[in-house]
């Protein structure tokens, strides 16, 4: 078996396995409840418009004339299951361009489809949002993994969720998520993904200024998130709640058995928070003053987990998702929706990406509390369910809910779980950033200290000297020990963490900036002698590159890059940026324009 899988070489579009879980397991739109029935309606009666008890609607891309395939992510290809040279074939650049379904009148098939959610923006209850641009076309499975995605279209027409919007997508920010999606899953960092950008020539479209269309066909093991909890909640559809709840462990996540062990008051959750338990569950604990767990407890907790380490890896790699309404925050724990967002420069942690964020709500130092804030409010939508313990079951609580003399226990209950769930993201949080941390500066074991003295003093000197986060990191792996011998040499190895035109920072004069850094850099080489022998300085070196990329797709490279492919119609540099954002860990990239290779830098 293991040399089948080995010697698996992808399979076509035709023969890659599909499914429809999603639409066959929950509620359709009730006024289209079948793919006949939308497929019979004229497009534009299908919305916008409210939709209520239903989780999606059928709904078909628009059709686009003369579509140009820009890029295709090679590493997606792989990933999905599809053979290299696919994606030269008319049925590959029709599919992704919104011009092919795997549906027909007379032989069915699997329709498209668009989610309904809703969500809060900015702190505010939203109401109905949904994906207004977005139609997913089915399910499919790698044949050699056996990993299922759900494949979509983003700028694919207008859907029952658009409300005032087009449902279009320019090609500007069909770029900007094509390139940074691929790049943050070869950094390692949870995210949906990106499969191909197609350029809608004849499609053009009013946001500030008129602009070229584009498609960005895209996949994840699930697009659902804390938005799709919120709507209804809101309305009161608690059915729909426990049905959605249901399908995420059972088809989102792989079955009960696969979430966190029961966890019952006073049992020590902190001895082994980084790697709960798993398997069956024990059954639903009775712990003291009510507070037992359900299994739907522990789907929370889950959600929760996924959210923490995908949230502490952010952090860990300076990059800052500028809206993480809950409609942006993924149940699965991916980084999803790229409106505004960027990697970090200068070191500030005050920083956010989106010019409209100016109480900064959603800065680079506020993520992790705002992802937890999102989470709470997934909490509420689940409390009735946490609150009921082991009554979750009985009939008459599936049937009626809570009664009045059930209340004060069902809250105490759910408010208890919540509170503790929060613990539980804040200490998985806090390991796993720790964890890459220490990866980051080449350390194999963490001490007490190291979070004080080592990760904060350095950040604080970041920001005191402004200095560049992630030069900072790759410069310092370059760095060999006998470099670090004595203050002088430590003093003089300083200034390659400067940019080319000095550092910043007020009140610091050269002198005193390379005597900070050459104080951290003292500290920094005793903690590697604590993990490595003398000798192996090198394996060293090669461990912190791989932690530490040497490419990011920053915001003035995507700028341009978009200038390039729309205002000079190179199609040749995409090809060459998705090289360095798949392979961000590299010296060097073999590209014929190694001048260019270095800009980016």
């Amino acid at each position: 078996m293991a040399s089948h899988l080995s010697s698996f070489a992808g399979t076509s579009l035709t023969d890659l396995p599909k499914s429809n879980v999603f639409t066959s397991k929950l509620p359709p739109d009730p006024a289209f409840e079948t793919p006949e029935a939308s497929h019979k309606a004229p497009r534009e009666t299908l919305g916008p418009r409210m939709v209520r008890g239903a989780l999606f609607t059928y709904v078909r891309p628009e059709p686009v004339d003369e579509p140009e395939l820009l890029g295709v992510s090679p590493r997606a290809m792989k990933d999905l299951g599809l053979k290299p040279g696919e994606e030269e074939t008319p049925q590959f650049k029709a599919l992704v361009a919104g011009n092919q379904i795997w549906w027909d009148e007379k032989n069915g098939g699997i329709y498209p489809w668009a989610q309904c959610y809703g969500g809060w923006q900015f702190g505010s209850w939203a109401g109905q949002l949904g994906d207004g641009r977005a139609i997913s076309l089915f399910e499919c499975i790698n044949p050699q993994t056996k990993k299922r995605y759900e494949l979509q279209l983003k700028g694919a027409g207008k859907t029952p969720y658009s409300r005032f919007a087009d449902g279009k997508a320019v090609l500007r920010s069909s770029i900007r998520e094509y390139i940074v999606s691929e790049a943050l899953n070869a950094l390692g960092i949870p995210t949906t993904r990106a499969l191909s950008l197609t350029l809608l020539p004849n499609s053009k479209v009013l946001r500030e200024r008129i602009e070229p269309g584009a498609i960005v066909a895209r996949f994840a093991e699930s697009w659902l998130r804390i938005g799709t909890f919120d709507l209804p909640r809101v309305r009161g559809d608690r059915e729909l709640i426990r049905k959605l709840a249901t399908y995420v462990a059972e088809d989102v996540f792989g079955g009960w058995e696969t979430l966190p062990a029961a966890v019952s008051v006073g049992e020590q959750q902190s001895s082994n928070i980084d790697n709960p338990p798993r398997g069956v569950p024990r059954d639903e604990l009775q712990g003291p003053q009510g507070t037992e767990e359900n299994r739907f407890a522990r789907l929370y907790r889950e959600i929760a987990r996924r959210n923490a380490k995908t949230v502490a890896a952010w952090q860990a790699y300076g990059f800052m998702n500028g809206v993480l309404n809950t409609d942006n925050t993924s149940l699965y724990g991916l980084s999803m929706d790229y409106g505004p967002f960027a990697f970090m420069d200068n070191f500030d942690p005050s920083y956010t990406p989106n010019h409209d964020d100016h109480m900064l709500r959603y800065s680079y130092k506020n993520q992790p509390s705002i992802i937890w804030w999102n989470l709470v409010r997934l909490g509420e939508s689940l409390g009735e369910l946490l609150g009921a313990g082991n009554r979750v079951d009985e009939e008459s609580f599936i049937k009626h809910g809570i009664t009045e003399e059930m209340q004060p226990e069902i809250i105490k209950r759910a408010e208890s779980i919540i509170e503790r769930t929060g613990e539980e993201f804040r200490a998985v949080f806090l390991n796993e950033y720790k964890r890459l941390m220490c990866r980051r500066l080449g350390l194999k074991s963490l001490k007490d200290s190291d979070f004080q003295y080592l990760f904060s003093e350095m950040l604080d000197t970041l920001e005191a000297l402004e200095l560049d986060f992630n030069h900072f990191f790759r410069r310092l792996s370059g760095l060999s020990l006998s470099e670090l011998d004595t203050d002088e040499k430590r003093k003089e190895v300083a200034s390659i963490f400067f940019h080319a035109e000095g550092f910043g920072g007020i009140g610091y004069t050269d002198a005193s900036a390379r005597e900070r850094i050459a104080k951290w850099l003292d500290s920094w080489k005793a903690r590697l002698l604590e993990d490595w022998e003398a000798g192996n300085d090198d394996e060293r070196q090669s461990a912190m590159k791989a932690a530490n990329p040497n490419f990011v797709p920053r915001g003035w490279i995507l700028d341009e890059v978009i200038q390039r492919v729309e205002r000079k119609g190179d199609r040749e540099i995409l090809g060459r940026v998705m090289q360095m954002s798949l392979n961000p860990f590299n010296d060097e990239w073999g590209l014929d324009k190694q001048e260019e290779e270095r800009f980016w830098l």
